[in-house]
Parts: structure tokens; C-alpha cells; sequence
């Protein structure tokens, strides 16, 4: 439900605030992975790893400066997309990681029937599935063979980036994760810049570049805690030298 939820969320989210002010509460995504491994598992990160995603955050906010503008409701639901996806991160993590030890093409042969009946439920009571359905006069318009292409195109690629994503997750962490996703946003709009001449202010030059700066930090401190944990000493080590 997490990952149906979280789309659905995040894309009705768009009709009530501007795609700014979008990006940069995603941005935040990573406080409530924190928060939520502090409150649910008592996991806690270093300073040094919280100082870390700061320039990070507010790189993303300078890198997509613009109209701020959103409502009420649309502030509620990009808060609960940001959550949400955050849930999504940690569980797909825990299922990998936790007693289920699922792999990433068992999560997605388990979940892929699940989300497509959600998606369809949700479609059809949002009034999507009535609109889409009438903008073509035909079955034969709406089941051509450029849409199908195109359709067949997109599940693939879907399917890649979940299986990557998946493993990735497993490997890395939730947290870790979340950041890649803010890096993602600056390098967005750097593939922007080069395939459709989308144009850089210098102000959203240096978000990028504060984005970037702040991931390399924030691998650095992860590289060290983790070098860290492996120096030291199991029980098993502490009673054999005893």
C-alpha cells in the first residue's frame, strides 16, 4: 500500500502547490527516515551524519529556487508524500535486511498484483480511468501500436529501476538512499541544462554544486562510520582474548 500511496500522493500533491516548493519538501525526506528509524527501531546517526544532510537540503532548495507558491491541503499532502516515501525507503530496507530476507525480484513478484489492483482502484475513484477512457473514440486509437510500444517501453524500464533501486537499498541503507534521491533532483536539472537547454541561473548553479558538495560529505562521514564499526572488536574477539 506504501508504494501505491506514495505516487498517488506525491502526483495529486502537484495539483495544489508549485513544482519548487515540491522539490524542496521531497528534500526533507531524509529528517523523517531518521526520524522514523529513531522512534520505530531506536536507532540514532551521528552529529556528524545529521551536519552532513544539512547542505544537502538546502542545496536542493537553492538549485530549484522559484515560486513558492502552494495551499493548505497541498502543504498537508507533499508533507505526507515526503513521509511516505520515507516509509517506503525503511520497509523495502527491512524487508531485505530484517527476518523476511526477501530479495528484490521476490518483493516485486509479491507486490507488482497488489499495486496494480491499488492503482486501478484509485484511478477509477479519482475519475481518471472515465477521462482517459473518453478521449479516445476507439478501441483501436487507444490500443495502438505506438501506445503499446510506449506502454511496454515504460514497464521495462519501471521494472529496471525497481530491481536496481531494491538492491541498492539493501546495500546501502535507507538513509543513504534518500540523499541519492536529493542528489538525483540537482542532477535533474543538470540534464536539463544539457539535452533540452534548460537555463542555470548562477544562483541554481551553486545549489547544484552545494547538492554535490554536501553528497560527497555526507558519503565521507558513512565511509568513515562504517570503517569504524569494522574495527571494532566482536564478543566473540573480547572472550577469545580473554
Amino acid at each position: 500500500m506504501l508504494y501505491t500511496l506514495n505516487v498517488a500522493i506525491s502526483n495529486l500533491s502537484l495539483h495544489h502547490v508549485t513544482i519548487p516548493f515540491h522539490q524542496v519538501i521531497r528534500a526533507t525526506t531524509p529528517i523523517f527516515t531518521i526520524l522514523i528509524y529513531r522512534l520505530v527501531y531506536s536507532t540514532s546517526y551521528a552529529t556528524t551524519t545529521h551536519t552532513s544532510l544539512l547542505p544537502i537540503i538546502l542545496g536542493v532548495a537553492i538549485a530549484t529556487y522559484g515560486d513558492y507558491s502552494f495551499t493548505l491541503p497541498g502543504l498537508f499532502l507533499t508533507l505526507l508524500g515526503a513521509l511516505l516515501a520515507a516509509l517506503k525507503t525503511v520497509a523495502t530496507n527491512r524487508m531485505q535486511t530484517g527476518g523476511l530476507r526477501l530479495g528484490a525480484l521476490e518483493i516485486l513478484h509479491r507486490m507488482s498484483a497488489l499495486a496494480m489492483v491499488q492503482s486501478v482502484a484509485l484511478a477509477y475513484m479519482s475519475g481518471e480511468t472515465a477521462s482517459f477512457l473518453a478521449s479516445y473514440a476507439s478501441a483501436e486509437q487507444l490500443l495502438s501500436r505506438r501506445r503499446v510500444l510506449a506502454l511496454l517501453g515504460n514497464g521495462a524500464i519501471a521494472f529496471g529501476l525497481n530491481v536496481v533501486s531494491f538492491a541498492a537499498n539493501k546495500r546501502v541503507g535507507a538513509l543513504t538512499m534518500t540523499v541519492a534521491a536529493n542528489v538525483k533532483q540537482t542532477l535533474t536539472v543538470v540534464l536539463g541544462f544539457v539535452l533540452f537547454d534548460v537555463r542555470i541561473e548562477a544562483l541554481n548553479a551553486a545549489g547544484i554544486a552545494l547538492t554535490l558538495a554536501g553528497g560527497a560529505w555526507y558519503a565521507k562521514v558513512e565511509m568513515v562510520a562504517k570503517r569504524q564499526t569494522q574495527l571494532l572488536p566482536t564478543s566473540a574477539d573480547v572472550s577469545g582474548k580473554a
